[in-house]
């Protein structure tokens, strides 16, 4: 296997999984600050990972056409590992929000980098799905390791997934020279010419163009399933403290990454139009958002099956859009980031006086009506 590969590989499950590991546990982080930030502050540990994946993700992804891949793929497993030695020894919650904001602007560097590197493969579409799989397997590792482990000690799933972001950093040891100068190696590269300035000023008037009317049902209705995702996930451990152990917690949470891995690989083999892929996806998801109200391992698994689906469709569309590929998907995964940090900070502001059953209903509702955005 080529060693870029392999350390993209290794590197996204250490990752995703990193990334998740703080979820069955959000409760037992925050609860030094609940008396001062209420519920919010399990919502801010939750969604600084996607803000900081948010704010970085279009400018590290342009800054990568410019300077290699390999400096940001390399910036995003360092930052990872940094991020995750902070939260095993840290227990102030300020500290601990930035570096989970730290933890996604690595997820910012890593992820167009090497979306854009295994682009390059002989394979791209193999390669594409192992990734996608291993993405989905981090982040169902995450959430199952650390509910298994939360009695035992409650941040060894940190533990691990520091582990080996740490190791993935020693094959970028021999490669320093690559950082310093891409062309090093002296092969063909794809890094472009012209000044930072300018290359930024195109890129988002490229951005502009996609944010039309034609395309604003796509990005909309991917906000609104990742954020009611990210509502059910950052609230869900308070709901069922009462109901559930952590390692049904987590086996809850991981069964939606599982049905995820599995719904985005069979949807693959169908000849069906991407707005009935989004259709089907949506559906699933919305029943999967009432179910989790009493039916927790039920609601997860629709809700993670539906949006496998779904995501499939929207990376199809998205890849029939009249711009440049790594443009678009750029914005695309924006959009997810921006549903998982955004809705359940908005939704934050709402636990002091509605209660978890009424807003996982609402949000099930909100899903719902995203159906009517996929035309």
């Amino acid at each position: 296997m080529n060693p870029d590969r392999r350390l993209i590989y290794v590197a996204v499950f250490a990752i995703m999984g990193l990334s998740n590991a703080v979820i069955p546990i959000l409760p037992e982080l925050a609860t030094r600050y609940h008396s001062t930030f209420g519920e919010f502050a399990s919502s801010l540990l939750f969604s600084g990972y996607f803000l900081g994946a948010l704010a970085t993700m279009l400018p590290f992804g342009i800054m990568a056409d410019r300077s290699g891949n390999l400096r940001f793929i390399g910036l995003g497993i360092i930052l990872t590992a940094i991020s995750g030695l902070i939260i095993l020894f840290s227990e102030n919650l300020r500290i601990l929000i930035i570096s989970r904001f730290m933890e996604g602007a690595a997820c910012g560097a890593f992820f167009p980098a090497a979306f854009s590197t295994l682009s390059k493969c002989k394979d791209p579409g193999r390669c594409m799905g192992e990734f996608t799989f291993l993405f989905n397997a981090g982040l169902a590792s995450g959430a199952l390791v650390s509910g298994l482990l939360a009695d035992t000690y409650l941040k060894g799933a940190i533990l691990i997934f520091t582990f080996i972001a740490l190791l993935s950093i020693i094959p970028l040891l021999p490669r320093h020279r690559e950082f310093i100068n891409p062309k090093a190696k002296g092969e063909k590269t794809d890094l472009l010419s012209g000044s930072l300035q300018d290359h930024f000023k195109h890129s988002f008037s490229e951005v502009a163009g996609l944010l039309n009317r034609q395309n604003s049902g796509i990005w909309l209705s991917s906000f609104l399933l990742n954020g009611a995702i990210g509502v059910l996930i950052a609230y869900y451990p308070d709901y069922s403290l009462e109901f559930l152990t952590k390692a049904q917690l987590g086996s809850a949470i991981a069964s939606l990454y599982i049905c995820a891995m599995a719904t985005s690989l069979l949807v693959g083999r169908f000849r069906i139009k991407e707005k009935a892929i989004i259709g089907i996806g949506l559906s699933f998801s919305a029943l999967g958002a009432l179910f989790a109200i009493k039916y927790p391992f039920l609601g997860f698994s629709s809700l993670g099956g539906g949006s496998g689906i779904a995501m499939v469709g929207f990376a199809l569309a998205v890849a029939r859009m009249d711009a440049y590929r790594g443009l678009a998907m750029g914005l695309f995964n924006t959009t997810i980031y921006a549903g998982l940090s955004l809705l359940p900070i908005a939704v934050g502001f709402l636990t002091g006086f509605l209660s978890f059953e009424k807003i996982f209903a609402v949000n099930g509702f909100i899903l719902a009506g995203a159906l009517l955005l996929k035309d």
